[in-house]
Formats: structure tokens, C-alpha cells, sequence
């Protein structure tokens, strides 16, 4: 069975998460750990488990879930996977830092894997299925835990609320279309980790949610 842990880091409150299994294997999904503490929070968390990181994932590549991705990749050996459609927006990360006024983020290795959507990701003894999910970026994907039965979403759905679709490559009606026809067709138990803010379900969302 897979657990996942959730870590906020940084000034835009961003999820980070590690997701296991009982084999101690585990992923780390948009580390956005900017500060020193912040990295030594994660790496701490990761050893107090006893877990062993085996990849590294971006859901999609916004400059709050790529700052660590640096840190990571040099402190754990791990290449960095992400869509292949992400790769303008992290390229763009400095100039976005420049234009939020932030300190220049540690500059994020280029890719050594593309995920598709329809990819199954294994680690341990677990199985994440691909689901290809953009609108709030413009390759944003999410992982969905079919035997454990929750969602890692990145920006797409959040908790009463939806990803912002205003930023380079986001669309509106694809990022409702993805919702409603990738994640809201989930069982209605599902648990979705969102990339800002509390987890929520499938049914919660679809039932409360006032953009869907």
C-alpha cells in the first residue's frame, strides 16, 4: 500500500510530496524547497522514515514546484521526469523569478526522461497511471493510485477551487475538460493531493466545487 506525505515549502505555500510504499522505495513529486531549511526539512523527513528516493517528478514545471529540483537531483541522484510540454515552462524559471522579484532559483538539470500520458510509473511494489492533465500549464500531469486509491494533482484541482488559468499556456475549458473528464470519472473516494492547500475527494469536488 502507498502513503503519502505532504510538505510545504516556500512563499507560495507550495505541496511537495513523498509517496512510499512498505519496500521503502519512494518518489518525490515538485519539490519546491528554496531555502536551506527547507531542503534540510525534506531530507530529515525522507531519513526519520527510512525511505529510499528512486525518481524525481515534476507534475508540471512552475517555478514554486521546480526550486528544489536542483537539490534533489545532486543529494539523491535522481534525473528529473517530466512531460516533454513542461520543458518551455521550466526554461522560463529564471525569467519568472526575475519577474516576481525573487533571488535567482538554483538552476533545474534538463530532464533525462519525458512522461506520456497512459505511462504506469512503478516503484517498489506500486503502480502510478499517467493521466495527461493540462490547462492550468501546458503539459501538466497527474498520478492517480488506482490500489491506494488517491491522486497526486499538481495545480489542477484544489480543495473548493481549480487551477489558475491565466499564466503562459493555461486554457480555461481545457483545464474544466481535464477535470471533468479525467478526474471527476474517479471513484468518488478518491483522495486528491493538490499542489496548494488541504486534500479533498473526488465526490467533495464534485458536489461543492463552484467552478465545476
Amino acid at each position: 500500500m502507498a502513503n503519502v506525505v505532504k510538505l510545504t515549502f516556500n512563499d507560495f505555500q507550495e505541496n511537495t510530496y513523498i509517496v512510499y510504499d512498505d519496500t521503502g522505495e519512494c518518489i518525490i513529486f515538485d519539490p519546491g524547497c528554496f531555502r536551506t531549511h527547507e531542503e534540510e526539512e525534506l531530507v530529515s523527513t525522507i531519513q526519520k522514515l527510512g525511505l529510499t528516493p528512486v525518481r524525481l517528478i515534476n507534475t508540471h514545471c512552475h517555478l514554486d514546484h521546480v526550486f528544489g529540483n536542483k537539490f534533489v537531483a545532486e543529494h539523491f541522484g535522481l534525473g528529473l521526469e517530466i512531460h516533454r510540454g513542461e520543458l518551455p515552462v521550466l526554461e522560463a524559471v529564471p525569467q519568472v523569478c526575475m519577474m516576481y522579484g525573487l533571488p535567482p532559483a538554483p538552476l533545474s538539470p534538463a530532464p533525462t526522461h519525458f512522461i506520456e500520458e497512459g505511462d504506469i510509473i512503478e516503484f517498489g511494489e506500486t503502480k502510478l497511471e499517467v493521466l495527461f492533465t493540462p490547462g492550468h500549464s501546458p503539459a501538466s500531469i497527474s498520478f492517480y493510485c488506482r490500489e491506494s486509491n488517491f491522486l497526486i494533482a499538481g495545480d489542477v484541482l484544489f480543495y473548493g477551487s481549480i487551477g489558475r488559468t491565466d499564466l503562459p499556456g493555461g486554457d480555461f475549458d481545457t483545464l474544466i475538460g481535464n477535470i471533468k473528464n479525467k478526474i471527476l470519472v474517479l471513484p468518488d473516494d478518491t483522495v486528491v493531493y493538490p499542489g496548494h492547500g488541504p486534500k479533498t475527494t473526488v465526490a467533495f469536488e464534485r458536489a461543492n466545487n463552484p467552478f465545476l
